[in-house]
């Protein structure tokens, strides 16, 4: 029931917010997608690292409703939220006065990730359960940094490829109207 919840609730509020931002920062087409294939990476490496974590015994998920022993619609926080939309954010402060910005969600997003699963599964506020409690801390941590990291260096070169076209068509345009 939880997980249907929150597929009904918080998924549409999230997509909502999502497409929100997305009309305040102004990313060109090709930026925003290249930011959805790098969360997409994003939530598959947490997806994969949660079904090894269950058939490893590090932990599991204590939910009704699980589809494979996994909260399926719980993967649209990190394709959306902590995925999409941070590296959105890091492109967009990336050059400028609030380049320490882009660098704080850089580093502090993986860091975050880490230290509120871990709490959480501690504490017994959140949906999983700790069956080795030492892999299980190793294992989150390594899955935070691969997860977002992988995702950040594909939407890095994605858009940053397209934006080198850009640039050079820009100058090459440039050019032929001086020549003229």
């Amino acid at each position: 029931m939880e997980i249907q919840s929150f597929f009904a609730l918080v998924v549409p509020f999230m997509v909502l917010f999502y497409l929100a931002v997305l009309l305040f920062i102004r990313a060109p087409r090709n930026v925003v997608f290249a930011s959805l294939l790098g969360g997409v990476i994003m939530g598959l490496l947490n997806l994969l690292a949660d079904l090894a974590a269950y058939y490893a015994h590090w932990w599991h998920y204590n939910l009704s409703g699980l589809i494979l022993h996994l909260p399926l619609p719980f993967y649209a926080t990190p394709v959306l939220i902590y995925g999409s939309l941070a590296y959105l954010l890091i492109w967009r402060f990336w050059r400028g006065r609030a380049h320490w910005f882009a660098l704080l969600l850089l580093i502090g997003i993986p860091i975050f990730g880490v230290i509120r699963d871990i709490s959480g599964a501690i504490t017994g506020s959140s949906y999983v359960v700790l069956d080795n409690t030492l892999l299980a801390v190793l294992m989150t941590l390594v899955m935070w940094v691969a997860m977002f990291y992988a995702g950040y260096v594909v939407f890095k070169r994605l858009s940053s490829q397209r934006e080198e076209m850009e640039v050079q068509e820009t100058e090459q345009r440039q050019k032929d109207a001086v020549a003229q």
